[in-house]
């Protein structure tokens, strides 16, 4: 198995436990989850991968997500 494949099952694998985490939060909680993680990868994106830029991502993202669900 190459180096793409063994990663994608990581990624797979690794999202289905996190998923699995979500059973008990409430609506509110999984969008201010999924903001976070959208956030992130835009802050990512947008930054070339910049630390600040996915930690900042994730703040905003979160917090959008929060409020969205309100």
């Amino acid at each position: 198995m190459n180096t793409i494949h063994k990663l994608t099952v990581y990624a797979v694998v690794t999202a289905l436990f996190g998923l699995g985490g979500c059973a008990g939060m409430s609506t509110q909680d999984k969008n201010t989850a999924i903001g976070a993680g959208v956030g992130a990868v835009g802050g990512s994106v947008l930054t070339g991968g910049s630390t600040m830029g996915t930690v900042g991502g994730a703040a905003v993202g979160g917090v959008i997500g929060h409020e969205i669900s309100k």
